[in-house]
C-alpha cells in the first residue's frame, strides 16, 4: 500500500463519545417518575374503579351497598302442617283407646232362679254388671253360703258393651232344705259386691 495514497478520515463523534446520559423523564406526577409510555396514576385509578366480570357476577361492585342476607328457608314446609295435625290426632285417639281409662262399673246385681229350688235341681244364679261402655276386663269370683269359693274369673268387655251377665250354676242333691246365698265379688276395675238368695227344698 502506498503511503502517499493514505489520508485520515474524520470519524463521527458517535464513534468516540462516551455513554449517553440517562434519559430524563418526560413528565413528573408527584413523587412518581414516569418514563415513556405506561400506565399513569389516573389510568390506574380508572382501572381500579372499572368493575370486573367477577364483581358483576357476584354483585360486589365498588361502592355498591352489600346485598341483603338470604332469607332462611323453612325447614318444615307449611303445606305439611294439616297432614301432620291429622296424624297426631289419629295417634292420640289410638293411644287413648288402647291406654286410656278403663271400663268403670256402675252397678252390680245378683238374681236367683226363683224363691225356691226343687229336688236335685241346679240353680242358675246370674250377676248383672252394668258399666259405662268403655272396654276393659272384669275380675271377679263367686262365694257360696256352703263355704265354697270359685277361682278368680275374668270377663272381657268390648267397647260399647254396657252390661255383662255372669253365671253361677249351683247344683243340689238329696232331700232336705237349705237357705242358699250366692255372692258376686267384683275385684277389678273397682271393688263391688252383690248377692242373691233362694231356698232349696226336697222331701
Amino acid at each position: 500500500m502506498n503511503d502517499d495514497d493514505y489520508s485520515a478520515t474524520e470519524l463521527g463523534s458517535h464513534w468516540f463519545e462516551g455513554p449517553l446520559p440517562e434519559p430524563t423523564p418526560d413528565r413528573v406526577e408527584g413523587e412518581v417518575l414516569r418514563f415513556g409510555p405506561g400506565v399513569t396514576a389516573i389510568a390506574a385509578r380508572r382501572a381500579e374503579n372499572t368493575p370486573t366480570a367477577a364483581q358483576i357476577w357476584h354483585g360486589t361492585l365498588p361502592g355498591a351497598p352489600p346485598p341483603p342476607p338470604p332469607r332462611p328457608r323453612s325447614r318444615w314446609p307449611w303445606r305439611y302442617v294439616p297432614a301432620a295435625l291429622v296424624l297426631v290426632a289419629v295417634l292420640a285417639f289410638l293411644a287413648w283407646r288402647e291406654y286410656g281409662p278403663r271400663a268403670a262399673v256402675r252397678s252390680v246385681a245378683v238374681t236367683a232362679p226363683g224363691p225356691s229350688l226343687g229336688c236335685d235341681g241346679t240353680a242358675n244364679v246370674v250377676g248383672v254388671v252394668r258399666t259405662d261402655g268403655r272396654p276393659g276386663t272384669l275380675t271377679y269370683h263367686w262365694e257360696r253360703s256352703d263355704g265354697t269359693r270359685s277361682a278368680p274369673l275374668r270377663e272381657t268387655l268390648a267397647r260399647g258393651q254396657e252390661e255383662a251377665r255372669l253365671h253361677l250354676l249351683w247344683t243340689f242333691h238329696g232331700p232336705g232344705s237349705h237357705q242358699a246365698v250366692a255372692r258376686l265379688v267384683i275385684t277389678s276395675p273397682t271393688p263391688h259386691t252383690a248377692e242373691g238368695a233362694f231356698t232349696y227344698r226336697c222331701g
